[in-house]
């Protein structure tokens, strides 16, 4: 692994990389004013120019990440003047009509909002994640201000949409599908998300509805772009959380660019903040990189490379935890021998090579490899005492246990390996014709996973073994003599090796039409998944899912600015592994595709308040599933099943208002309200384990007026409380309980000392373009919040507490940001 991190880390450095700018490419046909093209147009910008074919057509190339002003005169008609800004590489088509009698001057700056909006896709900025204060710092941090989306535990990074659990979300990285570790249990385990916020250009989301051309999942997309560097920097953030350095690089001829991102992290500072006094030692770190060619202007390679490793060495010493009521508080006190120790380590790689065959098509090959190794070792012994707190105030033993109400232990016990190859092969490609717009692809995947699960647990109150509650000898020791068998609590054991092959294709069709005096947006389109399970001990099964998909979208003339969409269809997630393997750690290679039928009403009025723009986002959807996988959530932890037990809804209401409250800067306030339920086994409809009834978010960006270069960030959560917090072996048709609301707030704030627009020549801060030094709160006010309870048995009273696990209290953090 030291090898594979230190060849990535080198590969940038030992390439002959200056600053010299890249290119985009303006194109288009130029018109008069009654619809004719004109030939011998002459277009120029800085030193370059072209002219009109008799056509009208015309192609330019002009630098790029740049305002550059672009002149079209011709001898009979007045001169036009735009300006454009146009990021790397990218093709903008611009086709002006050319007026007889008035000069036109106009500022383009080109933006894929709005293109997205029509596609019910958000649009985030890159400097915004950088800057806004969480504990998972990053893209998922920001995503969790948007409606429809959760997350109950600030140490992870995922997150559940609109009723769907964690492994229900598509993440792609330029093109790319990226996976996750398949062992983690807790947030606090997770170390680094995949997505490099350093190295980030362009964030799409979308919570539903989505276009045919995004892969098999039932919840959400998250499309990522990393930038092409148009000239060299370095940008470094520096924290007490972690570190992150990010390169970018040209070579002198433009045609070699690369990135490279090397990221540190430490929970330390969280995870010492909590209840449980431990020796903690983590080790969260990865290197990436995004390296492009371009051999000619029709051709261009891409290499994406990761790797990453997540040690996780875990010592818990002592814990005690309060809860009760004023009347009758209690606590439970935890002393605990052993250990445990995690590690992931994964390597990712993807060649994407882009054909450009002409102006209207575009050919792709895309081959990538994922492979990650993960270890889960523990033994831990949790030796417990429960009992009543002195509560009488001035006393010398305020706080302290007077009487034990029950006292027992739990050994737990694990050894857990999995090693999983993800090979991928796909063919992508995109033609448009007059206003027609035809993408389509073909995917073959192959999952090479070796599996070993052996995991017990062992429990006792006063001396006494805990049988599990689904046996039927039950433990009334010390009343009654017990002679049934003395067997583990849990106890689970399982080797696998499995294999599925996929294919998968998409093809649809998109145009952008009038209708009446209205602009209207069509995109239909039909995705078709195989795939074949098989392996040691495995019946080889395959199965054949077909999706179509459709949206409409249309923006009528009326003086208010409203835009109107619909969108559904048929969505199939086809099982992954874990989706295959039950319980007790069998695989079930029969298990089908979840199926949900989709539907998404969606508004967007903007309008200004304050001489400001702002927009106010609104989206009904409704969800009905068949074909339901039921699964069990402890922390982050998803335990399937495995089979097609259950049909589901989903429904809810998304809004988000979203403009410059203060002048400048971008903020949003955000309100969902979902109901999800499911009908296992025909017994009626309980809440899932997402059913995330009310949630309200807030993310605020401000400065002080007399001090612009004082900025202050702000993250709001609320969330009501999700169904969990009983015993994993509940039925959860008898035993309903929530867990208390979640309620955060992160407070960040900023000086910059140096920014984009000063320009020192001599001095300190000469070498920098930018540098700020902040200071961060997280958890403001200090709530409480838990992920899951604690249960423990008291023999004689046969009763049974609910100690809540709490997250990470206020915590402070200091922050450096800056860039070369």
């Amino acid at each position: 692994m030291k090898n594979t991190f230190l060849s990535l880390a080198l590969l940038l450095f030992i390439l002959p990389f200056v600053g010299n700018s890249q290119t985009a490419t303006l194109k288009g046909v130029i018109l008069d004013e009654n619809n004719n093209p004109i030939e011998g147009i002459n277009i120029k910008a800085d030193n370059s120019g072209t002219q009109t074919n008799s056509n009208g057509f015309y192609l330019l190339k002009i630098p790029s990440n740049q305002d550059v002003t672009v002149e079209f005169t011709h001898l009979s008609h007045k001169k036009l003047t735009a300006t454009f800004n146009l990021k790397n590489g990218e093709e903008l088509e611009f086709n002006p009509v050319m007026n007889t009698s008035v000069e036109q001057i106009s500022t383009v700056v080109i933006s894929g909002n709005k293109r997205k909006d029509v596609e019910g896709i958000v649009t985030l900025e890159p400097a915004t994640i950088r800057k806004i204060p969480g504990a998972n710092a990053g893209v998922e941090n920001l995503l969790l201000t948007l409606p429809g989306v959760s997350n109950n535990n600030e140490l992870s990074t995922q997150y559940s949409v609109r009723g769907g659990n964690y492994d229900e979300n598509l993440v792609y990285v330029n093109d790319i599908e990226v996976y996750r570790p398949f062992l983690v249990r807790s947030g606090q385990q997770e170390g680094l998300s995949f997505v490099n916020t350093d190295l980030v250009q362009n964030v799409e989301f979308s919570a539903g509805g989505f276009q045919a051309k995004y892969g098999d999942k039932l919840s959400s997309v998250l499309d990522i772009t990393y930038r092409v560097p148009y000239e060299f920097s370095i940008d470094a953030d520096l924290s007490l959380l972690g570190a992150s350095v990010a390169v970018d690089a040209i070579s002198k001829d433009s045609k070699l660019t690369g990135i490279v991102g090397l990221r540190y992290r430490d929970n330390s500072l969280l995870v010492n903040a909590k209840e449980t006094e431990t020796n903690y030692d983590p080790i969260f770190a990865d290197v990436q990189t995004y390296l492009t060619y371009k051999f000619t202007d029709k051709f261009h390679l891409s290499f994406l490379g990761n790797a990453s490793v997540n040690k996780y060495n875990y010592a818990p010493q002592t814990r005690q935890t309060n809860f009760g009521t004023l009347e009758n508080p209690l606590a439970l006190l935890v002393f605990y021998e052993g250990e445990e120790k995690d590690k992931y380590q994964t390597v990712f790689g993807a060649l994407n090579g882009t054909y450009f065959a002409n102006d209207n098509l575009t050919l792709k090959l895309i081959a990538s490899t994922y492979h990650t190794t993960e270890e889960e070792y523990f033994d831990i012994l949790a030796q417990y005492r429960l009992g009543e707190v002195n509560s009488s105030i001035g006393d010398e033993d305020l706080g302290e246990v007077e009487f034990s109400e029950g006292i027992g232990g739990q050994l737990n016990h694990g050894r857990n390996d999995l090693d999983a190859l993800i090979t991928n092969i796909q063919h992508k490609g995109n033609y448009i014709v007059d206003d027609h717009n035809f993408e389509w692809s073909v995917k073959y995947t192959h999952e090479d996973i070796r599996d070993r699960i052996v995991e017990w647990e062992v429990i006792d109150s006063a001396g006494f073994s805990i049988n599990p509650p689904n046996l039927d000898f039950f433990n009334e020791q010390p009343y009654q003599p017990y002679e049934g068998p003395l067997v583990a609590y849990q106890n689970v054991r399982a080797t696998n090796k499995t294999q599925i092959d996929r294919i998968q294709g998409y093809l649809q069709w998109s145009k952008r039409s009038i209708l009446g005096t209205s602009d209207v947006w069509y995109n239909v389109g039909l995705r078709a998944h195989n795939w074949k399970v098989q392996g040691d001990g495995i019946e080889s099964t395959s199965q054949t899912v077909f999706s179509p998909r459709a949206q409409f979208a249309i923006k009528p003339v009326w003086l208010t600015d409203m835009l109107f969409r619909i969108s559904g269809g048929l969505y199939y997630q086809p099982p992954f592994y874990k989706e295959l393997r039950d319980s007790s750690g069998t695989v079930n290679p029969d298990v089908k595709a979840q199926k949900s039928f989709h539907v998404v009403l969606g508004n967007d009025y903007s309008f200004k308040m304050w001489d400001r723009p702002f927009k106010l986002t609104t989206e009904a959807y409704y969800k009905k599933m068949t074909d339901v996988n039921p699964y069990t959530l402890e922390n982050v932890r998803i335990r399937y099943r495995a089979d097609n037990s259950a049909t589901a809804y989903a429904y809810g209401l998304d809004m988000r208002l979203n403009g410059e409250f203060v002048p400048g800067t971008e903020s949003w306030f955000s309100f969902g309200y979902l109901k999800t339920e499911e009908n296992i086994d025909n017994r009626g409809d309980i809440p899932r384990p997402t059913d995330q009834r009310l949630k309200f978010a807030a993310l605020f960006q401000d400065y002080v007026p007399n001090i612009p270069k004082m900025k202050m960030y702000l993250n709001l959560v609320y969330n009501t409380g999700l169904p969990g917090g009983s015993p994993s072996y509940a039925d959860p048709y008898e035993y309903q309980n929530r867990l208390p609301d979640y309620k955060r707030a992160d407070l960040g704030l900023q000086y910059v000392i140096v920014d984009d627009k000063d320009n020192f020549n001599s001095g300190w801060k000469k070498p920098f373009k930018y540098l700020s030094l902040g200071f961060e709160i997280f958890n403001v006010f200090d709530v409480q919040n838990s992920i899951t309870n604690t249960w423990v048995r008291d023999v004689y009273s046969k009763r049974q507490y609910a100690i809540p696990n709490y997250l990470t209290p206020r915590v402070f953090n200091v922050r450096a940001t800056m860039k070369f």
